[in-house]
C-alpha cells in the first residue's frame, strides 16, 4: 500500500499539521487500519476508497487511538493527494462520504485547496466538567458545547499563547477536545499577515496533547466569530509551536475552510 506524509495548512514544510494519507482499493479491517494509525503516530491517518462514482470517495480518520467522525487536515491532505499524486481527476471538486455526511474539497489556484463542512451547532455550557477549568489554569469569558468539542473564549491573544494546561487532568473532560480562542491581537504595525481570530486545539482524549492546526474546530469557531465580528469572511490562525493559517467563510449552515498542503514523504507499507 502507498502511503504519504503532508503538511497541511501550510505553505512550507516543517509547519502545519502532519497528516498521514492511505490510499485503498477496498476497506481494511478496522484494527488494521487502527494499528497502522498508531505506528504512523501522527495526530490523524486518512483511509480512503474510490465509489463507483466519479470524484466520489468515501473517507474515514484515525488517531493513534481512536477512530474520529471528522478531520479537517487530513481531508485537506487527503484531496492534495488525489488531485495532484494518484487519481488527479479533471474536476476541480471531489466529494467524501463520512461519518459526519458528505464532505467537498476543491483546487483553487496555486494550490489551495477549500473545504466545504458541515457547520458544528454550539450551546452555552452553564454546567462545565470540573476539570475543563481547572485543567487549563485561566478563567474565560464563556464556554461553550458543540457535537464533540468544547469551546473556551478568552479575551486576548496572549491568554491564549500563555496557556500551559494540565494535559492529565484535561483527559479526563468527556470530549473528543478543547478548543480555545480569542481575537486576535491587532498588528499596530500593519503587517499582511494579520488574522481575525486565534485558537489552539488541545486533545489529550484523543491521542495528543496539542493539535499542529485543527481544520474541523474551525466548524465550531467561524460560526461563532462570523458572528461576533459581523463578516462572513475570516482568516484565522492555530498558535501552535508549528502554526497554521486558514482562510475561511460562512455559507448558511456550511463553512469553507482553506489552505495550503506540502508533501513530505511517500512510501509504502509493507
Amino acid at each position: 500500500m502507498r502511503l504519504y506524509q503532508l503538511d497541511a495548512f501550510t505553505d512550507r514544510l516543517f509547519a502545519g499539521n502532519p497528516a498521514a494519507v492511505v490510499p485503498l482499493t477496498e476497506w481494511l479491517p478496522d484494527e488494521q487500519m487502527q494499528q497502522i494509525a498508531a505506528e504512523n503516530n501522527l495526530a490523524e491517518t486518512a483511509f480512503y476508497v474510490k465509489t463507483d462514482d466519479d470524484a466520489h470517495y468515501h473517507i474515514r480518520w484515525f488517531t493513534p487511538t481512536v477512530e474520529v467522525d471528522l478531520c479537517g487536515h487530513a481531508t485537506l491532505a487527503t484531496g492534495h493527494v488525489i488531485f495532484y499524486l494518484e487519481e488527479k481527476p479533471e474536476t476541480d471538486q471531489i466529494f467524501f462520504e463520512s461519518r459526519r455526511g458528505m464532505l467537498k474539497v476543491c483546487r483553487g489556484e496555486n494550490g489551495w485547496l477549500t473545504l466545504d463542512f458541515p457547520i458544528d451547532v454550539v450551546q452555552r455550557a452553564n454546567l462545565q466538567p470540573p476539570a475543563l477549568l481547572t485543567s487549563l489554569g485561566e478563567k474565560p469569558l464563556w464556554v461553550f458545547k458543540g457535537k464533540t468539542d468544547y469551546m473556551v473564549v478568552y479575551d486576548t491573544q496572549e491568554q491564549i499563547e500563555a496557556l500551559t494546561p494540565d494535559f492529565r487532568e484535561m483527559s479526563t473532560v468527556p470530549a473528543r477536545g478543547i478548543i480555545v480562542t480569542a481575537p486576535a491581537r491587532s498588528d499596530e504595525d500593519g503587517n499582511d499577515d494579520s488574522v481575525d481570530f486565534v485558537s489552539r486545539f488541545f486533545g489529550p482524549q484523543s491521542g495528543g496533547d496539542e493539535d499542529p492546526v485543527t481544520g474541523s474546530a474551525h466548524t465550531t469557531l467561524v460560526p461563532y466569530w462570523a458572528e461576533k465580528l459581523g463578516k462572513t469572511e475570516l482568516t484565522a490562525r492555530q498558535l501552535s509551536a508549528r502554526g497554521g493559517y486558514l482562510k475561511c467563510k460562512l455559507n448558511g449552515d456550511r463553512v469553507d475552510i482553506s489552505g495550503q498542503v506540502q508533501l513530505y514523504m511517500k512510501g509504502e507499507i509493507l
